[in-house]
Protein backbone atom coordinates (compact mmCIF):
# COMPACT_ATOMS: atom_id res chain seq x y z
CA UNK A 1 0.00 0.00 0.00
CA UNK A 2 2.62 2.70 0.90
CA UNK A 3 4.08 1.68 -2.50
CA UNK A 4 1.41 2.26 -4.25
CA UNK A 5 0.80 5.66 -2.33
CA UNK A 6 4.18 6.35 -3.06
CA UNK A 7 4.10 5.74 -6.85
CA UNK A 8 0.52 7.83 -7.04
CA UNK A 9 2.62 10.62 -5.18
CA UNK A 10 5.67 10.76 -7.76
CA UNK A 11 3.42 10.50 -10.62
CA UNK A 12 1.44 13.39 -9.57
CA UNK A 13 4.90 15.11 -8.75
CA UNK A 14 5.56 14.38 -12.33
CA UNK A 15 2.86 15.47 -13.75
CA UNK A 16 2.93 19.05 -11.58
CA UNK A 17 6.24 19.55 -12.81
CA UNK A 18 5.43 18.89 -16.51
CA UNK A 19 2.66 21.40 -16.10
CA UNK A 20 4.81 23.72 -14.25
CA UNK A 21 7.22 23.65 -17.36
CA UNK A 22 6.53 26.65 -20.17
CA UNK A 23 8.46 24.98 -22.56
CA UNK A 24 6.79 21.50 -21.98
CA UNK A 25 3.31 22.57 -22.12
CA UNK A 26 3.38 24.68 -24.46
CA UNK A 27 4.92 22.31 -27.10
CA UNK A 28 1.97 20.15 -25.74
CA UNK A 29 -0.70 22.52 -26.73
CA UNK A 30 0.98 23.15 -30.44
CA UNK A 31 1.16 19.59 -30.60
CA UNK A 32 -2.93 19.20 -30.26
CA UNK A 33 -3.33 22.02 -32.54
CA UNK A 34 -1.80 20.80 -35.33
CA UNK A 35 -3.16 17.54 -34.72
CA UNK A 36 -6.63 18.95 -34.94
CA UNK A 37 -5.85 21.08 -38.31
CA UNK A 38 -4.29 17.35 -39.69
CA UNK A 39 -7.41 15.18 -38.10
CA UNK A 40 -10.16 17.24 -39.30
CA UNK A 41 -8.68 17.30 -43.06
CA UNK A 42 -7.25 13.72 -43.38
CA UNK A 43 -10.08 11.82 -45.40
CA UNK A 44 -9.50 8.79 -43.48
CA UNK A 45 -10.44 10.78 -40.27
CA UNK A 46 -12.20 13.63 -41.29
CA UNK A 47 -15.63 12.64 -40.93
CA UNK A 48 -15.06 10.86 -37.19
CA UNK A 49 -13.47 13.82 -36.25
CA UNK A 50 -16.56 16.15 -37.14
CA UNK A 51 -19.22 13.60 -35.85
CA UNK A 52 -16.77 13.94 -32.50
CA UNK A 53 -16.75 17.34 -32.86
CA UNK A 54 -20.16 18.04 -33.49
CA UNK A 55 -21.75 15.96 -30.50
CA UNK A 56 -24.33 17.52 -28.45
CA UNK A 57 -23.91 18.12 -24.53
CA UNK A 58 -26.85 19.90 -22.78
CA UNK A 59 -27.53 20.35 -19.12
CA UNK A 60 -31.31 20.02 -18.47
CA UNK A 61 -33.37 22.65 -17.68
CA UNK A 62 -31.21 25.11 -19.40
CA UNK A 63 -30.29 26.62 -23.11
CA UNK A 64 -27.04 25.25 -22.76
CA UNK A 65 -27.16 22.17 -25.53
CA UNK A 66 -23.91 22.79 -26.97
CA UNK A 67 -21.71 20.34 -29.23
CA UNK A 68 -18.59 18.90 -27.97
CA UNK A 69 -16.34 21.60 -29.52
CA UNK A 70 -18.44 24.78 -28.18
CA UNK A 71 -17.80 23.06 -24.54
CA UNK A 72 -14.45 22.98 -25.02
CA UNK A 73 -14.06 26.51 -26.60
CA UNK A 74 -16.35 28.05 -23.52
CA UNK A 75 -16.04 26.02 -20.61
CA UNK A 76 -12.19 25.25 -20.53
CA UNK A 77 -10.94 28.85 -20.92
CA UNK A 78 -12.95 29.74 -17.73
CA UNK A 79 -9.86 30.93 -16.39
CA UNK A 80 -9.40 33.67 -13.37
CA UNK A 81 -7.06 32.73 -10.34
CA UNK A 82 -3.68 33.83 -12.40
CA UNK A 83 -4.86 37.45 -12.92
CA UNK A 84 -6.79 38.08 -9.45
CA UNK A 85 -2.59 36.64 -8.20
CA UNK A 86 -1.23 39.15 -10.69
CA UNK A 87 -3.25 42.08 -9.97
CA UNK A 88 -2.30 41.81 -6.17
CA UNK A 89 0.77 40.60 -5.42
CA UNK A 90 2.06 39.23 -8.68
CA UNK A 91 3.94 41.67 -11.89
CA UNK A 92 1.26 43.89 -11.49
CA UNK A 93 0.87 44.81 -7.76
CA UNK A 94 3.47 47.84 -8.40
CA UNK A 95 1.60 49.43 -10.81
CA UNK A 96 4.69 52.70 -11.18
CA UNK A 97 7.05 49.41 -11.82
CA UNK A 98 4.53 48.03 -14.26
CA UNK A 99 3.09 51.12 -15.81
CA UNK A 100 5.50 50.98 -19.11
CA UNK A 101 4.88 47.00 -19.92
CA UNK A 102 0.91 48.00 -19.12
CA UNK A 103 0.99 50.62 -21.55
CA UNK A 104 2.53 48.62 -24.07
CA UNK A 105 -0.16 45.80 -23.61
CA UNK A 106 -2.19 48.94 -24.77
CA UNK A 107 0.24 49.92 -27.88
CA UNK A 108 -0.24 45.46 -28.92
CA UNK A 109 -3.74 45.99 -29.26
CA UNK A 110 -4.46 48.95 -31.08
CA UNK A 111 -2.05 48.68 -33.94
CA UNK A 112 -2.87 45.13 -35.52
CA UNK A 113 -6.89 46.14 -35.66
CA UNK A 114 -5.81 48.98 -37.94
CA UNK A 115 -3.51 46.88 -39.90
CA UNK A 116 -5.79 44.59 -40.24
CA UNK A 117 -8.34 46.29 -41.67
CA UNK A 118 -5.78 48.84 -43.73
CA UNK A 119 -4.53 44.74 -45.68
CA UNK A 120 -8.52 43.51 -46.01
CA UNK A 121 -9.50 47.43 -47.10
CA UNK A 122 -6.53 47.40 -50.01
CA UNK A 123 -7.15 43.65 -50.54
CA UNK A 124 -10.89 45.24 -51.21
CA UNK A 125 -9.89 47.87 -53.90
CA UNK A 126 -6.89 46.46 -55.72
CA UNK A 127 -7.63 42.53 -55.47
CA UNK A 128 -10.06 40.11 -57.84
CA UNK A 129 -13.61 40.76 -57.55
CA UNK A 130 -15.58 43.97 -57.37
CA UNK A 131 -14.53 46.94 -55.47
CA UNK A 132 -15.60 46.68 -51.94
CA UNK A 133 -15.46 42.58 -51.88
CA UNK A 134 -12.59 39.73 -51.56
CA UNK A 135 -11.97 36.92 -52.88
CA UNK A 136 -11.62 34.22 -50.40
CA UNK A 137 -8.98 32.15 -52.70
CA UNK A 138 -9.97 28.43 -51.59
CA UNK A 139 -13.80 29.18 -52.56
CA UNK A 140 -13.64 31.45 -54.68
CA UNK A 141 -16.67 32.77 -52.53
CA UNK A 142 -17.07 36.70 -52.52
CA UNK A 143 -17.19 38.03 -49.16
CA UNK A 144 -18.04 42.26 -48.51
CA UNK A 145 -15.13 43.95 -47.16
CA UNK A 146 -17.95 44.43 -44.30
CA UNK A 147 -18.12 41.32 -43.66
CA UNK A 148 -14.64 40.70 -43.78
CA UNK A 149 -13.50 43.71 -41.37
CA UNK A 150 -15.64 42.18 -38.46
CA UNK A 151 -12.50 40.14 -37.44
CA UNK A 152 -10.50 43.51 -36.46
CA UNK A 153 -10.51 41.89 -32.94
CA UNK A 154 -9.27 38.78 -34.10
CA UNK A 155 -5.07 39.46 -33.92
CA UNK A 156 -5.64 41.71 -30.49
CA UNK A 157 -4.89 38.85 -28.37
CA UNK A 158 -1.41 37.62 -27.11
CA UNK A 159 -1.27 34.03 -26.00
CA UNK A 160 0.60 33.94 -22.71
CA UNK A 161 1.51 30.10 -21.95
CA UNK A 162 2.92 29.90 -26.01
CA UNK A 163 5.10 33.01 -25.61
CA UNK A 164 6.93 31.75 -22.23
CA UNK A 165 7.22 28.62 -23.87
CA UNK A 166 9.33 30.24 -26.33
CA UNK A 167 11.46 32.24 -23.98
CA UNK A 168 11.76 29.83 -22.49
CA UNK A 169 12.87 27.67 -25.22
CA UNK A 170 15.19 29.96 -27.14
CA UNK A 171 16.07 32.03 -23.90
CA UNK A 172 17.61 30.96 -20.98
CA UNK A 173 20.23 33.30 -20.39
CA UNK A 174 18.09 36.74 -20.64
CA UNK A 175 17.44 38.79 -17.62
CA UNK A 176 14.38 38.27 -15.34
CA UNK A 177 13.53 41.38 -16.34
CA UNK A 178 12.44 40.67 -20.07
CA UNK A 179 10.29 37.75 -18.58
CA UNK A 180 8.56 39.91 -16.05
CA UNK A 181 8.05 42.45 -18.88
CA UNK A 182 6.29 39.92 -21.40
CA UNK A 183 4.55 38.92 -17.99
CA UNK A 184 3.32 41.30 -17.09
CA UNK A 185 2.17 42.91 -20.83
CA UNK A 186 0.70 39.43 -21.31
CA UNK A 187 -1.17 39.51 -18.15
CA UNK A 188 -2.97 43.06 -19.21
CA UNK A 189 -3.30 41.94 -22.98
CA UNK A 190 -5.55 38.82 -21.68
CA UNK A 191 -7.68 41.26 -19.39
CA UNK A 192 -8.11 43.63 -22.17
CA UNK A 193 -8.99 40.71 -24.13
CA UNK A 194 -11.72 39.36 -21.94
CA UNK A 195 -13.20 43.07 -21.67
CA UNK A 196 -13.45 43.13 -25.54
CA UNK A 197 -15.17 39.95 -25.46
CA UNK A 198 -17.31 41.23 -23.26
CA UNK A 199 -18.15 44.87 -25.23
CA UNK A 200 -17.99 43.25 -28.72
CA UNK A 201 -19.24 39.88 -28.49
CA UNK A 202 -21.82 39.41 -25.91
CA UNK A 203 -25.86 39.66 -26.41
CA UNK A 204 -27.58 40.57 -23.46
CA UNK A 205 -30.35 38.71 -22.44
CA UNK A 206 -32.96 39.04 -19.85
CA UNK A 207 -31.46 41.28 -16.79
CA UNK A 208 -32.90 38.83 -14.09
CA UNK A 209 -29.94 36.58 -14.63
CA UNK A 210 -27.53 39.40 -13.35
CA UNK A 211 -29.00 39.11 -10.58
CA UNK A 212 -28.24 35.05 -10.23
CA UNK A 213 -24.62 36.18 -10.68
CA UNK A 214 -24.65 38.71 -8.23
CA UNK A 215 -25.86 36.51 -5.62
CA UNK A 216 -23.63 33.33 -6.96
CA UNK A 217 -20.98 36.10 -6.54
CA UNK A 218 -21.24 37.03 -2.99
CA UNK A 219 -21.92 33.49 -1.80
CA UNK A 220 -18.17 32.53 -3.34
CA UNK A 221 -16.81 35.33 -1.95
CA UNK A 222 -17.84 34.25 1.51
CA UNK A 223 -17.18 30.25 0.85
CA UNK A 224 -13.80 30.87 0.06
CA UNK A 225 -12.36 33.28 2.74
CA UNK A 226 -13.77 30.47 5.14
CA UNK A 227 -11.00 28.66 7.33
CA UNK A 228 -12.23 25.56 6.06
CA UNK A 229 -14.00 25.75 2.40
CA UNK A 230 -16.79 23.65 1.55
CA UNK A 231 -15.30 22.46 -1.66
CA UNK A 232 -18.23 20.86 -3.20
CA UNK A 233 -20.41 24.24 -2.27
CA UNK A 234 -17.81 26.10 -3.99
CA UNK A 235 -17.71 23.91 -7.17
CA UNK A 236 -21.39 24.31 -7.82
CA UNK A 237 -21.29 27.95 -7.29
CA UNK A 238 -19.13 28.25 -9.73
CA UNK A 239 -20.79 26.44 -11.80
CA UNK A 240 -24.15 28.12 -11.45
CA UNK A 241 -22.40 31.28 -12.10
CA UNK A 242 -21.08 30.07 -15.28
CA UNK A 243 -24.51 28.83 -16.51
CA UNK A 244 -26.36 32.29 -15.89
CA UNK A 245 -23.43 33.83 -17.61
CA UNK A 246 -24.47 31.86 -20.75
CA UNK A 247 -27.88 32.68 -20.06
CA UNK A 248 -27.34 36.33 -19.49
CA UNK A 249 -25.65 36.54 -23.11
CA UNK A 250 -21.99 37.65 -21.63
CA UNK A 251 -19.75 34.83 -22.81
CA UNK A 252 -19.37 32.61 -19.88
CA UNK A 253 -15.42 32.85 -20.13
CA UNK A 254 -16.18 35.52 -17.72
CA UNK A 255 -17.16 33.82 -15.03
CA UNK A 256 -13.33 32.21 -14.50
CA UNK A 257 -12.43 35.94 -13.73
CA UNK A 258 -15.16 36.92 -11.66
CA UNK A 259 -14.77 33.83 -9.21
CA UNK A 260 -11.14 34.72 -9.53
CA UNK A 261 -11.22 37.95 -8.75
CA UNK A 262 -13.29 37.72 -5.47
CA UNK A 263 -10.86 34.80 -4.35
CA UNK A 264 -8.21 36.28 -1.42
CA UNK A 265 -5.10 36.42 -2.92
CA UNK A 266 -3.49 37.14 0.56
CA UNK A 267 -2.25 34.86 3.68
CA UNK A 268 -5.36 34.21 5.92
CA UNK A 269 -6.27 32.01 8.75
CA UNK A 270 -2.75 31.76 9.54
CA UNK A 271 -1.88 30.11 5.79
CA UNK A 272 1.47 30.40 4.33
CA UNK A 273 0.73 31.45 0.91
CA UNK A 274 -2.34 33.33 -0.46
CA UNK A 275 -5.51 31.13 -1.69
CA UNK A 276 -5.30 32.49 -5.05
CA UNK A 277 -1.66 31.23 -5.68
CA UNK A 278 -2.56 28.10 -4.14
CA UNK A 279 -5.53 27.35 -6.07
CA UNK A 280 -4.34 28.45 -9.30
CA UNK A 281 -1.35 25.90 -8.68
CA UNK A 282 -3.49 23.24 -8.26
CA UNK A 283 -5.61 23.79 -11.14
CA UNK A 284 -2.75 24.43 -12.89
CA UNK A 285 -2.28 20.59 -14.22
CA UNK A 286 -5.35 21.01 -15.68
CA UNK A 287 -5.45 23.79 -17.28
CA UNK A 288 -2.09 23.26 -19.12
CA UNK A 289 -2.38 19.55 -19.64
CA UNK A 290 -5.84 19.13 -20.34
CA UNK A 291 -8.30 22.12 -20.40
CA UNK A 292 -5.92 24.68 -23.22
CA UNK A 293 -4.68 21.38 -25.06
CA UNK A 294 -8.41 19.92 -26.19
CA UNK A 295 -9.27 23.42 -26.57
CA UNK A 296 -6.61 24.24 -29.05
CA UNK A 297 -7.44 20.61 -30.57
CA UNK A 298 -11.03 21.47 -31.22
CA UNK A 299 -10.20 25.40 -32.52
CA UNK A 300 -8.15 24.37 -34.69
CA UNK A 301 -9.83 20.84 -36.10
CA UNK A 302 -11.84 23.29 -39.01
CA UNK A 303 -12.72 21.42 -42.36
CA UNK A 304 -11.01 23.18 -45.70
CA UNK A 305 -12.37 21.61 -48.73
CA UNK A 306 -9.19 22.21 -50.58
CA UNK A 307 -6.70 22.50 -48.40
CA UNK A 308 -3.86 23.63 -50.42
CA UNK A 309 -0.81 26.40 -50.43
CA UNK A 310 -3.54 28.54 -51.99
CA UNK A 311 -4.88 29.16 -48.25
CA UNK A 312 -1.55 31.22 -47.84
CA UNK A 313 -2.50 33.54 -50.31
CA UNK A 314 -6.26 34.40 -48.65
CA UNK A 315 -6.81 37.81 -47.89
CA UNK A 316 -7.99 37.15 -44.75
CA UNK A 317 -4.58 34.86 -43.50
CA UNK A 318 -2.47 37.72 -45.18
CA UNK A 319 -4.43 40.50 -42.89
CA UNK A 320 -3.57 38.22 -39.88
CA UNK A 321 -0.15 37.96 -40.87
CA UNK A 322 0.71 41.10 -41.23
CA UNK A 323 -1.59 42.05 -38.55
CA UNK A 324 0.33 39.48 -35.88
CA UNK A 325 3.65 39.32 -36.81
CA UNK A 326 4.35 43.06 -37.85
CA UNK A 327 1.55 44.77 -36.09
CA UNK A 328 1.82 43.40 -32.51
CA UNK A 329 5.99 44.50 -32.13
CA UNK A 330 5.29 47.62 -33.93
CA UNK A 331 2.55 48.50 -31.26
CA UNK A 332 4.74 47.67 -28.50
CA UNK A 333 7.84 49.03 -28.97
CA UNK A 334 6.42 52.50 -30.23
CA UNK A 335 4.62 52.60 -27.10
CA UNK A 336 7.59 51.65 -25.49
CA UNK A 337 9.96 54.40 -26.99
CA UNK A 338 6.75 57.09 -26.59
CA UNK A 339 6.25 56.35 -22.62
CA UNK A 340 9.73 56.24 -21.98
CA UNK A 341 10.95 59.23 -24.51
CA UNK A 342 8.13 61.33 -24.51
CA UNK A 343 6.33 60.28 -20.96
CA UNK A 344 9.35 60.23 -18.81
CA UNK A 345 8.01 56.65 -17.21
CA UNK A 346 11.56 54.11 -16.65
CA UNK A 347 12.03 50.67 -17.76
CA UNK A 348 13.07 48.25 -15.12
CA UNK A 349 17.18 49.02 -14.18
CA UNK A 350 19.23 47.84 -17.55
CA UNK A 351 16.66 47.48 -19.50
CA UNK A 352 16.51 49.40 -22.58
CA UNK A 353 13.45 49.49 -25.84
CA UNK A 354 15.39 47.73 -28.06
CA UNK A 355 16.20 44.43 -25.51
CA UNK A 356 12.13 44.05 -25.69
CA UNK A 357 12.10 43.92 -29.57
CA UNK A 358 12.69 39.90 -29.48
CA UNK A 359 10.22 39.58 -26.91
CA UNK A 360 7.48 42.06 -28.71
CA UNK A 361 7.69 39.85 -31.81
CA UNK A 362 6.90 37.01 -29.33
CA UNK A 363 3.91 38.75 -28.48
CA UNK A 364 2.40 38.15 -32.13
CA UNK A 365 1.58 34.82 -30.81
CA UNK A 366 -2.35 34.83 -30.87
CA UNK A 367 -3.15 31.35 -30.23
CA UNK A 368 -6.00 30.33 -27.91
CA UNK A 369 -7.79 33.74 -27.14
CA UNK A 370 -7.09 34.37 -31.24
CA UNK A 371 -8.87 31.39 -32.19
CA UNK A 372 -11.37 32.25 -29.34
CA UNK A 373 -12.10 35.53 -30.68
CA UNK A 374 -12.44 34.13 -34.03
CA UNK A 375 -14.97 32.03 -33.67
CA UNK A 376 -16.83 34.71 -32.15
CA UNK A 377 -16.39 37.18 -34.87
CA UNK A 378 -17.27 35.32 -37.86
CA UNK A 379 -20.77 33.59 -38.12
CA UNK A 380 -19.55 32.48 -41.57
CA UNK A 381 -17.60 29.24 -41.28
CA UNK A 382 -15.80 29.66 -44.34
CA UNK A 383 -14.62 33.00 -42.78
CA UNK A 384 -13.82 31.41 -38.80
CA UNK A 385 -12.05 28.39 -40.36
CA UNK A 386 -9.64 30.80 -42.64
CA UNK A 387 -9.35 33.02 -39.82
CA UNK A 388 -7.90 30.30 -37.00
CA UNK A 389 -6.01 29.29 -39.61
CA UNK A 390 -4.72 32.61 -40.36
CA UNK A 391 -3.92 32.83 -36.81
CA UNK A 392 -1.93 29.83 -36.35
CA UNK A 393 0.04 30.32 -39.63
CA UNK A 394 0.57 33.93 -38.23
CA UNK A 395 1.79 32.55 -34.24
CA UNK A 396 4.01 29.69 -36.11
CA UNK A 397 6.05 32.52 -38.03
CA UNK A 398 5.90 35.24 -34.75
CA UNK A 399 7.27 31.65 -32.90
CA UNK A 400 10.01 31.33 -35.05
CA UNK A 401 10.77 34.72 -35.80
CA UNK A 402 11.24 35.32 -32.33
CA UNK A 403 12.72 32.22 -31.39
CA UNK A 404 15.94 33.42 -34.11
CA UNK A 405 16.23 36.76 -31.96
CA UNK A 406 16.00 35.44 -28.27
CA UNK A 407 18.42 32.83 -29.18
CA UNK A 408 21.09 35.41 -30.14
CA UNK A 409 19.60 38.31 -27.56
CA UNK A 410 20.33 34.92 -25.09
CA UNK A 411 24.10 34.22 -26.48
CA UNK A 412 24.92 38.05 -26.50
CA UNK A 413 23.60 38.37 -22.17
CA UNK A 414 25.92 34.84 -22.21
CA UNK A 415 28.98 36.35 -23.55
CA UNK A 416 28.63 39.78 -21.82
CA UNK A 417 28.07 37.81 -18.26
CA UNK A 418 31.16 35.41 -18.73
CA UNK A 419 33.38 38.51 -19.76
CA UNK A 420 31.66 40.68 -16.43
CA UNK A 421 32.47 37.06 -14.25
CA UNK A 422 36.21 36.28 -15.98
CA UNK A 423 37.09 40.31 -15.35
CA UNK A 424 35.76 40.31 -11.68
CA UNK A 425 38.30 37.07 -11.18
CA UNK A 426 40.90 39.04 -12.64
CA UNK A 427 40.39 41.43 -10.10
CA UNK A 428 40.53 39.26 -7.38
CA UNK A 429 43.40 37.31 -8.32
CA UNK A 430 46.09 40.24 -8.77
CA UNK A 431 47.25 42.09 -5.56
CA UNK A 432 47.98 45.64 -5.25
CA UNK A 433 51.39 45.39 -7.21
CA UNK A 434 50.01 44.09 -10.24
CA UNK A 435 52.31 41.14 -9.78
CA UNK A 436 49.66 38.68 -10.59
CA UNK A 437 49.43 36.58 -7.13
CA UNK A 438 46.44 36.48 -4.87
CA UNK A 439 46.80 38.87 -2.10
CA UNK A 440 45.70 37.01 0.79
CA UNK A 441 49.52 34.62 0.36
CA UNK A 442 51.31 38.19 0.32
CA UNK A 443 52.04 37.74 3.84
CA UNK A 444 50.98 34.92 6.74
CA UNK A 445 47.80 35.58 8.75
CA UNK A 446 48.43 36.40 12.31
CA UNK A 447 45.45 35.99 14.91
CA UNK A 448 45.57 38.56 17.69
CA UNK A 449 43.67 37.76 21.43
CA UNK A 450 42.05 40.35 23.44
CA UNK A 451 40.79 38.66 27.22
CA UNK A 452 37.69 40.88 28.14
CA UNK A 453 34.32 40.79 30.65
CA UNK A 454 30.85 41.37 29.24
CA UNK A 455 28.32 43.14 30.91
CA UNK A 456 26.86 40.77 32.73
CA UNK A 457 30.52 39.36 34.41
CA UNK A 458 31.00 36.66 31.30
CA UNK A 459 34.91 36.29 30.21
CA UNK A 460 35.32 37.03 26.44
CA UNK A 461 37.71 36.69 24.14
CA UNK A 462 38.09 39.02 20.65
CA UNK A 463 40.53 37.64 17.84
CA UNK A 464 41.78 40.02 15.58
CA UNK A 465 42.94 38.51 12.22
CA UNK A 466 45.82 41.10 10.77
CA UNK A 467 48.27 40.61 7.86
Amino acid sequence: MATTAGAKKGLWSTIRRIAASDRISGLIMLGFALTGLVLANLPATAHAFETVAETHLFIPYTNLDLPIGHWAQDGLLTVGLELKQELTTGSLANPKAAAVPMLCAVGGMIAPPILFLAVTALFSQIGPGEPGTLILTTTGSSIPFSEMSHGWAVPTATDIAFSLAVLALFAKALPGSIRAFLMTLATVDDLLAIILIAVFFSSINAWYWFIGIAVCAAIWAYLVRLKKVPWIAVGIVGILAWIMMFEAGVHPTLAGVLVGLLTPSREMHGELSPRAERYANKLQPFSALLALPIFALFATGVHFESMSPLLLASPLVIALIVALVVGKPLGIITTAWLSTHVGGLKMAKGLRVRDMIPAAVACGIGFTVSFLIASLAYKNAELSAEARFGVLVASLIAAAISGVLLSRQSKRFEKTAAAAAADAEDDESIDGDGIGQPSHTTEPTTPTEHPGTLADGTASVEIDFRH
